[in-house]
């Protein structure tokens, strides 16, 4: 082969590579008539298992919303909804094996995890915080002096707690657990003597645990955790789709209707959040 047809062939390998990776999962997802969702067993009220072992919360209705707009935007008679759970360990190497196309969790965008997977628009805006037992006495940040603190292994809130006890000079013990609920077990046994994760699931996990009054929330928030729905690099008719359903959810005021079924017990939309979902309803 001469040098010219070559690199011809190099470059027409390279053009076409990015294009049959971006129509990659919607190919996927024609063929098989299946779309594979990864779902967070105990991430209340954004996505877990309900007593009928369903999944059920806020991002696990957000994906039927995007699975409903991919049968419309592929044609299809039907399309087949199979839940995969997922830990906070576990949720990128899946995703990335194809062992699911789109994650429904509470999962925040960031940029380092940009260069493993891709994120759709925004879809919650939340902080960093803690739970602890009413009886510790822990009342703020400094309180955690010389305390074990549980968080999940491979969360944002591991990196942000560890940043804001450095930087308050309060020297806790870390101790990482693998999803929210085996923390909550933990601090509710006195293994440890806080939980830390996103304020939203911290009120989730203590509203489900029965015992509501035995909980405090710590005052402080320490980081910004954007959520947003995951999928694979590189793959954007796929994630014009996933953006555009949540897009019209934003410009029609259904997310509003969305988000009251699963926070409006607890509160309306803060200002953050409204911005959001105004900014996301971008126009056709």
């Amino acid at each position: 082969m001469s040098l010219d047809r070559w690199l011809l062939c190099v470059a027409t390998a390279l053009c076409l590579s990015p294009l049959a990776q971006a129509a990659g999962t919607l190919d996927k997802i024609r063929a098989s008539k299946t779309i594979l969702l990864g779902y967070r067993e105990a991430s209340i009220p954004f996505s877990y298992s309900g007593e009928d072992n369903q999944p059920w919360g806020y991002s696990v209705e957000l994906c039927t919303k995007v699975a409903a707009a991919i049968v419309r935007h592929l044609a299809l008679d039907e399309l087949q909804l199979q839940w995969v759970p997922v830990t906070p360990e576990t949720r990128i190497a899946k995703l990335k094996s194809g062992a699911i196309d789109l994650e429904c969790g509470s999962t925040t965008s960031s940029l380092s995890r940009m260069k493993e997977v891709d994120f759709s628009l925004p879809t919650f805006v939340d902080g960093g915080a803690y739970l602890t037992r009413r009886s510790a006495g822990i009342r703020r940040l400094a309180d955690l002096a010389g305390r074990k603190i549980a968080v999940a292994a491979g969360t944002t809130s591991e990196r942000a707690i560890a940043g804001a006890l450095k930087q308050d000079k309060v020297s806790g013990e870390l101790i990482k657990v693998s999803d929210h609920q085996q923390g909550l077990v933990a601090l509710a046994q006195g293994v440890v003597d806080a939980y830390v994760s996103d304020r939203s699931l911290l009120i989730g996990l203590a509203l489900d645990s029965g015992k509501q009054t035995d909980w405090i929330l710590g005052p402080e928030t320490f980081s910004y955790e954007p959520y947003a729905l995951m999928m694979r690099r590189n793959d954007a008719d796929f994630r014009l789709v996933v953006n555009g359903e949540l897009a019209r959810l934003s410009r029609s005021g259904e997310i509003f209707t969305i988000y009251d079924r699963w926070f409006g017990f607890l509160a309306q939309p803060g200002e953050r959040l409204e911005n959001v979902y105004f900014l996301n309803g971008l126009p056709e």
